[in-house]
């Protein structure tokens, strides 16, 4: 029987499969039916800060007793924060692989302690979701990296279980931003989140939103920023996510070196049971090249690897279309 034991944050899981967050992961119901089609992990749902401030701000905003503003938006806050725990402590007691919490968080602050209460729910890892665009000018980009290095020290700092950091592509220094994470105590990261996505309707001339999903298309930079870091920090968890579509996507990961990959758009489309499929193509495959575990070829292609390694940092790319006219 092949092995395909894999790991997310350092944590062991029976394969490399996990289902990122979604909407899919909203529900134990729904949890369930992933982890019996053979999901490896879970990420759950993310606790969103900015969402938790809008309400909180929402509802002072409707007292007519300023001094009730604090009170109102404590409580608020702590409900919130309460319904996320206990969706936490259901899934955790309903399926019987890792469950990752996740936090969708832009600034310091509360989530230290919000984190610190959910890892007391037992839950085997925290996936913390740094969401940032500097769209203005003024923006220093020093000072960004500084905030998203505090943020995750703060909170490596306040709990005693794995915590992952899920990045957006925008870095110009990705792997030294990941360096700069795992010597504040990050246990790996997640590459890539997935941002609204805008899109421009010309007929009614006004902004609009773009395709939700990914395609397979988007794989290409995951297995770049992949390779580049699993080739430069050793021993250091990549879960790869954003273009995972079919078990050709997850394969490609796995070779790039990560240590697992996370799938959502892929499921949205295909249904929980698309899992065995993907199980499927991921082991004959292995057959076929005579591989008896994942960790035998996991991270072959990585960045450090030979002549090929300077494929993941090659810019310029007109001569290899120099046939198309």
């Amino acid at each position: 029987m092949l092995d395909l034991t894999s790991n997310y944050a350092g944590i062991a899981l029976r394969n490399p499969i996990v289902v990122g967050s979604s909407g899919l992961t909203n529900s134990a119901q729904k949890i369930e039916k992933l982890v019996a089609a053979g999901a490896g992990a879970v990420v759950l749902k993310s606790l969103f800060e900015e969402q938790i401030d809008a309400l909180s701000k929402s509802m002072t905003s409707e007292s007519d007793y300023p001094e009730a503003a604090d009170y109102i938006s404590g409580y608020v806050k702590a409900n919130e924060i309460n319904k996320y725990l206990d969706f936490v402590r259901d899934v955790k007691k309903r399926v019987n692989v890792p469950v990752i919490a996740s936090i969708n968080c832009y600034k310091a602050g509360d989530w230290t302690n919000y984190a610190k209460q959910i890892a007391e729910t037992g839950v085997d890892a925290l996936e913390v979701n740094i969401m940032r665009l500097e769209g203005k000018v003024s923006a220093d980009a020093t000072h960004l990296v500084n905030d998203y290095v505090a943020i995750i020290k703060g909170i490596t700092g306040a709990v005693k279980i794995p915590v992952q950091v899920k990045l957006a592509k925008t870095f110009s220094c990705l792997p030294a931003m990941v360096d700069k994470l795992r010597l504040v105590g990050a246990a790996g990261v997640t590459l890539f989140n997935r941002s609204y996505q805008m899109d421009i309707d010309i007929e009614n001339e006004r902004i609009s939103g773009g395709e939700v999903f990914t395609t397979a298309v988007d794989l290409s930079d995951t297995l770049r920023y992949t390779g580049l870091i699993a080739g430069q920090i050793a021993n250091f968890p990549v879960s790869a996510s954003t273009g995972i579509h079919t078990s050709e996507g997850v394969i490609k990961a796995l070779l790039a070196g990560a240590s697992s990959v996370q799938m959502c758009s892929a499921l949205y489309k295909n249904g929980a049971q698309y899992i065995q499929e993907v199980l499927a193509g991921l082991t004959a495959w292995m057959e076929r090249k005579q591989y008896n575990a994942v960790h035998e070829f996991r991270g072959k292609l990585k960045a450090d690897q030979g002549a090929d390694a300077t494929q993941y940092t090659r810019m310029q790319f007109m001569k290899y279309f120099t046939s198309h006219e």
